[in-house]
């Protein structure tokens, strides 16, 4: 028997009823033409969520990771020039990614906590001319809101690209690719979207997919090339076999999707908000301190300090084993002395919000 938790880790969260139902619906085969119709629907209401008209907007097979790469490894080229932003373990994890690409990567670093700041980033892209220009939206190992329009503005008329990280942000607050500028940028499911993990939404825009199709080099990921892919998941492409698609995900997400849209997405982004801040208003009246940047928190992903002389592991097992509740530990610099409090998507409750500031209250009291 499986528990029934309340995932309030960094991912993935609880999700809701309406996905657990279509994930029980039988399968089709990844041609039937009765499941095609849904594919391109599910398509649509993605480009709904990234607030784009792309047509190149679809769902890789594979975790937040994966788009990660199908983003990268289709947008540069060996010996192209690459800056990332690099405050936490996801914009380390993008710039390792681009090397083994064949990148030349300059970072511009921040302390864990801080946004990297904007305009040393474009300082950067100014100094390095880069094929490829890249920040973490939402960093996941620090809570971080990073600031991205001006960069995107500043960008728009170069011959840079400029790609995003949205993997904790899409569906929980404002994520608006065509506003923006922004050429291309990846999600994952399991976070503010509440679908299990396990595909990755990406979107890419017009320069960007131009840069796709007048690669020098074929792209060095069969797997990720977005120009096989393109020719199952667009009616244009013929619906050629690429890779066997994972078809109960994409039930999963299409009803995922469907529920934020009914919600209304500029209503999920307050409920976001207002979640957020009751839990990090609550945390500061317990005498427990915000480790991200002032200004810049996640409302969905909190990292918070403990006391000394707390062991954060066993507390985090015993609020799972006593009380039913998953959060997640610190990484990298935060290891050891900090959680990361996740409130995303169908986890995202002012009765969650109660349930842990009332367990963590008689913790410190005792």
């Amino acid at each position: 028997m499986i528990p029934d938790r309340i995932l309030m880790g960094p991912g993935p969260s609880n999700v809701a009823p309406d996905v657990l139902a279509a994930l029980s619906q039988p399968l089709l085969g990844h041609l039937d033409p009765e499941f095609l119709p849904l594919l391109d629907e599910l398509n649509d209401r993605l480009r709904q969520v990234f607030r784009t008209a792309s047509p190149v907007t679809f769902p890789v097979s594979g975790t937040g990771s994966a788009g990660l790469e199908c983003v990268v490894v289709n947008l540069v080229e060996p010996g192209d020039r690459v800056v990332v932003g690099v405050n936490g373990v996801f914009g380390g994890r993008l710039a390792e990614v681009a090397r083994r690409a064949g990148a030349e990567v300059h970072a511009v670093e921040a302390d864990w906590g801080r946004i990297v700041d904007p305009e040393a980033f474009l300082a950067a892209c100014r100094e390095h001319r880069p094929a490829l220009a890249v920040l973490v939206h939402a960093e996941t190992s620090t809570g971080v809101w990073q600031p991205v329009a001006e960069v995107a503005a500043a960008l728009r008329d170069s011959e840079t690209l400029f790609a995003i990280d949205c993997v904790t942000s899409l569906g929980g607050v404002e994520v608006d690719i065509d506003g923006w500028g922004v050429d291309a940028a990846y999600s994952g499911t399991q976070k503010c979207l509440s679908v299990p993990p396990g595909l990755a939404p990406v979107t890419f825009g017009p320069r960007a997919t131009e840069r796709i199709r007048s690669r020098r080099t074929p792209c060095r990921s069969w797997y990720l090339d977005v120009t096989g892919i393109l020719e199952y998941v667009s009616a244009e492409g013929g619906r050629k076999y690429h890779h066997t698609a994972p078809i109960s995900m994409l039930y999963a997400l299409h009803a995922g999707l469907g529920v934020v849209l009914e919600e209304g997405l500029d209503a999920r982004i307050a409920r976001h908000e207002r979640v957020g801040r009751m839990l990090q208003e609550g945390l500061e009246a317990l005498g427990l301190p915000l480790l991200a940047q002032e200004g810049h928190r996640l409302p969905q992903l909190t990292t918070v300090g403990l006391p000394d002389g707390v062991d954060e592991a066993a507390w985090r097992r015993r609020l799972l084993d006593e009380h039913g509740i998953e959060v997640g530990g610190g990484l990298g610099a935060l290891a050891g002395r900090a959680w990361r409090i996740g409130l995303m998507g169908h986890t995202a409750t002012e009765a969650n919000v109660r349930k842990l500031l009332a367990v963590l209250g008689e913790w410190l009291d005792g």
